[in-house]
């Protein structure tokens, strides 16, 4: 019955499929792949343990990453030897998965028809499944615990949008939660709310996203990028990251409100999808400041005129951050999206604002305005006065910057605990 149901929506898509890639949109991931299964056969195991991490997107994929190398230190602490292999839903996820794990154990997750889940895991042969936060298929959960395979989810998080959805059907949701092994949650509340749906066994480890914020100004991407844009010690660098409309454009304007009495002010501009650079180009051609692309640097140079740098590339958010004195955190605006990851400008320190709009990171937002370490802006004018501000009193925003970089050092932890908790469901023999 799922399968029919499925096949008569993957039917009726079918057209909005072809057209995100005829518009020049964003297209959709690897559509007839995940609809087979038919990735390429991976490598077999070997006496390897072989631990499948999926993530949807880039978050949860930046997520895994830093968990498969601590899932790497300690399986080799404990003599055993362990590969991950990473899957994702979208091509920005996958872009990301292929620059931080080796691309031939990157793959599209399969679409949650049986043929396909079947296929994929006959390829992978994976002896844990671990899924980042909150992606929960039921065909993939059935067969992989129907194969004897553990499953996972990790930084697990459940809002109370999601809690009531999922309550709705709770009849499907219990039959889902109970095939999960464990499930690692990041706060008491999303805890409750996976036990009260009818998962059996749930932990709290707190969020591994501030395990992934890591805040090294000096590390050498940073240094690179910082470099390859020009910026330098007297500039006060403006950053506007995982921006989705309109947020650039009220970027744009503060900047240009206030560049002109600040000549030390740059602005860089990194959208949550590249491929909308073509239309924040377009508002940037007609707001009368001097910019540049981030993909023209190495082949056209540095425009040292340009002081405003769109980001026209997938996959630099993270070490861009290390650039910023002041942030400003994209999807977080107009109420449709839940907000991005706040963490990583806090992490280095930077003045952090962002807007209202962050229920997908309500434990980490309650923890940083505790320790008075941001601020949220609700629209175009108090974005404007909030950079104002940090070009003022450069002491004060140095010191919301410190408590901010404080406040993720103090969050940090969950990764290791998962980690262990994660290695334990293996088979003792497995890799060892």
């Amino acid at each position: 019955m799922l399968d029919l149901l499925y096949a008569l929506v993957f039917l009726a898509a079918l057209p909005w499929v072809v057209w995100r890639r005829a518009a020049g949109r964003r297209p959709v991931a690897a559509p007839w792949q995940r609809f087979t299964g038919g990735i390429p056969l991976l490598p077999p195991p070997r006496d390897r343990c072989r631990i499948w991490l999926h993530g949807v997107s880039v978050g949860e994929v930046a997520l895994l990453a830093s968990l498969a190398s601590e899932l790497r230190q300690q399986a080799e602490a404990e003599g055993r030897d362990i590969e991950c292999v990473v899957s994702s839903s979208t091509t920005t996820g996958l872009d990301v998965a292929r620059s931080r794990f080796p691309p031939e154990l990157v793959f599209p997750c399969p679409l949650d028809f049986s043929w396909a889940v079947r296929r994929v895991l006959h390829r992978v042969q994976p002896d844990l499944l671990v899924l980042g936060e909150l992606e929960l298929w039921p065909q993939l959960l059935a067969l992989t615990a129907a194969r004897g395979v553990p499953i996972a989810v990790v930084n697990a998080r459940m809002s109370e949008r999601s809690f009531r959805g999922y309550r709705r059907l709770a009849w499907l949701a219990r039959r889902m939660l109970r095939r999960l092994t464990v499930v690692i949650a990041r706060s008491r509340e999303d805890a409750d709310r996976f036990a009260a749906l009818g998962a059996a066994d749930v932990v709290v480890a707190g969020s591994m996203k501030y395990d992934g914020a890591r805040g090294e100004r000096t590390a050498d991407m940073v240094q690179q990028l910082a470099a390859l844009a020009g910026i330098t010690p007297e500039d006060v660098v403006f950053l506007a990251g995982s921006t989705q409309a309109p947020e650039e454009a009220l970027a744009i304007e503060a900047y240009r409100k206030l560049s002109a009495s600040q000549p030390s002010l740059r602005l860089i501009l990194v959208p949550r999808h590249a491929e909308r650079s073509g239309e924040i180009a377009d508002l940037l051609a007609t707001s009368g400041v001097a910019w540049q692309r981030r993909s023209q640097l190495a082949t056209d140079g540095l425009d040292p005129a340009a002081r405003v740098l769109l980001v026209d590339v997938t996959g630099e958010l993270a070490a861009w951050w290390g650039t910023a004195t002041i942030a400003f955190v994209g999807g977080s605006l107009d109420g449709k999206r839940g907000g991005q990851n706040m963490l990583e400008p806090a992490a280095y320190g930077a003045a952090v604002c962002f807007g209202p709009h962050t229920r997908n990171f309500q434990t980490e937002v309650a923890g940083l305005l505790a320790a008075d370490a941001v601020r949220i802006v609700h629209d175009a004018d108090q974005l404007t006065a909030f950079v104002q501000w940090a070009l003022g009193e450069p002491a004060q925003r140095q010191a919301m910057g410190q408590r901010a970089a404080a406040a993720v050092a103090a969050g940090r932890g969950a990764t290791p605990f998962t980690v262990s908790r994660l290695l334990a469901l293996l088979p003792a023999s497995c890799g060892s």
